[in-house]
């Protein structure tokens, strides 16, 4: 996932490290006062609107609330804690169409898909809240005692640095399994985002409220490109925060874990993909296709799980490009506001540069350009929906993650070398295979990744754990694995 932004900024930062006795709050006064962070409209390139950023004292303000709710939190009971959960999921409703508008002014999401996000993450407060019981029940385990058991208790306050391609989902998806496990968080989404993530704060504020919930369960921290740097790692480092979760680029997870390492902290990482999408010889070729349009050019082609690599047997290889490109044209590129837009711009100026220069270096290196390409003139960050065909392992849209609205038709002689081109990527987390059932079953266990979706395209869904391996990252969210993620899992025996 390239948002390198939740992290870092720039080269001098790449493994950022701060002593353990150096204070959040000492590193956050070493920032200017009167900061701000500016988001923009990438459909537009106008200012939306200018926040101020914490200063030292913010965010000592923000770190003592969620550390005093955090005591609180994990005493109470947890069907009080599946209340506040009830509680966030009927205000996401209520709030549904401001939320959206907000996330596709930030982002450029087309209006119709943030709407399903917001539906997406009430359904995943409804689902943790009924399962939280199963999920965080005392195990009964064998021993030498009388009874032994393994219990899951909370650790305290969980960091989450976040990134601007899903700002609802990917907080919530944290948010709900970290506090039904009796934790509190403390957010550091991306700046492109700031007014998602004051909506979030607020959204849990007012839950807490109605449910008699303690203040402060989650906090957001508001932070200038330069401020990141500094404060992130020191937030990490701090003796109030027990753990951290990172979604975003490899280079921001790296830079987190080698901080959280060097302080003997957990830490959970969702970082970038470039799946593959392996289409059979006995494959429904255009359904294949309708998935992949689906797959590669959903929320404007910027998701870390969506198909990237489409790796086709050479005998159906013709015919899925064809279709492909048929799915393409139905298309609708325009404002994301409008109803009838399918893909928005990407969100930002620089995102868009370096998804032109992939596209520019795999054309150069020999693959076909079958449609697409080229930016949209005008303002906003557009690009057209792209199809590249005959591309090679070594080429830039094989070898890097392509973040933008761009397909990569790869040909393969037969099942074996499908396999091994969709296992020529150091990033491991979905892989789709489309073929007769058993068939495409089998070729697919043979495929390195965190999930495996067969004649359907790979998504998260809260009742399945979500992550990846390799390059992909380490730890799990979503179902039981990833509430448990968030818990310490106590082994008791009683003589």
């Amino acid at each position: 996932m390239t948002t390198t932004e939740s992290v870092t900024q720039s080269p001098t930062q790449s493994a950022p490290t701060q002593p353990a006795t150096q204070s959040a709050t000492q590193s956050a006064s070493r920032i200017q006062t009167r900061a701000e962070v500016v988001t923009t409209n990438p459909a537009t390139g106008a200012v939306l609107r200018r926040y101020p950023a914490h200063d030292a004292a913010g965010v000592e303000e923000c770190l003592a609330a969620t550390a005093a709710a955090a005591e609180v939190w994990r005493e109470t009971p947890l069907e009080l804690r599946c209340d506040l959960l009830r509680a966030v999921g009927t205000l996401l409703r209520e709030r549904r169409e401001a939320y959206a508008r907000l996330m596709t002014a930030e982002m450029g999401k087309p209006l119709r898909e943030a709407r399903a996000e917001i539906d997406k993450c009430a359904w995943n407060c409804d689902v943790v809240a009924e399962r939280a019981n199963q999920w965080l029940a005392d195990q009964p385990a064998e021993s030498t005692g009388s009874a032994a058991w393994v219990s899951y208790e909370p650790l305290g306050v969980v960091f989450a640095v976040m990134p601007w391609n899903f700002p609802f989902w990917q907080v919530l998806r944290f948010a709900s399994a970290a506090l039904v496990a009796g934790n509190a968080g403390l957010l550091k989404h991306s700046p492109d985002v700031t007014g998602c993530a004051l909506a979030i704060e607020q959204l849990f504020a007012d839950a807490s409220a109605a449910t008699g919930a303690p203040t402060g369960l989650l906090r957001s921290l508001v932070l200038t490109g330069e401020q990141v740097p500094v404060v992130t790692p020191a937030v990490v480092t701090d003796p109030r925060v027990a753990a951290v979760t990172l979604t975003g680029s490899e280079r921001a997870g790296a830079a987190v874990a080698s901080v959280a390492g060097a302080s003997l902290k957990k830490s959970v990482l969702e970082l970038g993909g470039s799946d593959p999408f392996v289409v059979l010889a006995d494959a429904d070729v255009r359904s294949a296709a309708e998935g992949a349009a689906r797959s590669r050019f959903g929320n404007n082609g910027q998701s870390c799980v969506s198909a990237k690599r489409f790796v086709v047997v050479d005998e159906v290889a013709d015919a899925f490009v064809e279709h492909l490109v048929e799915q393409v044209a139905l298309l609708v590129l325009g404002d994301p506001s409008d109803d009838a837009t399918t893909v928005g711009p990407m969100a930002r100026p620089d995102l868009r540069a370096g998804v032109l220069r992939q596209v520019d270096e795999t054309v150069a290196a020999g693959a076909r350009l079958v449609t697409g390409g080229r930016a949209v003139d005008g303002p906003g960050c557009y690009v057209e929906p792209t199809v590249l065909d005959h591309v090679l392992p070594g080429m830039a849209a094989f070898t890097e993650e392509t973040f933008g609205p761009v397909a990569a038709v790869i040909r393969a002689r037969d099942d074996d070398h499908a396999v091994a081109l969709a296992n020529g990527t150091d990033f491991g987390l979905g892989a789709s295979v489309w073929g007769e059932a058993g068939h495409a079953l089998a070729i697919g266990r043979r495929i390195r990744s965190g999930a495996l979706f067969v004649n359907t395209v790979v998504a998260s869904d809260p009742r399945l754990p979500f992550g990846g391996i390799g390059r992909s990252g380490y730890g799990r969210e979503l179902s039981a694995e990833g509430v448990r993620e968030f818990t310490n899992v106590r082994t008791v025996v009683v003589a």
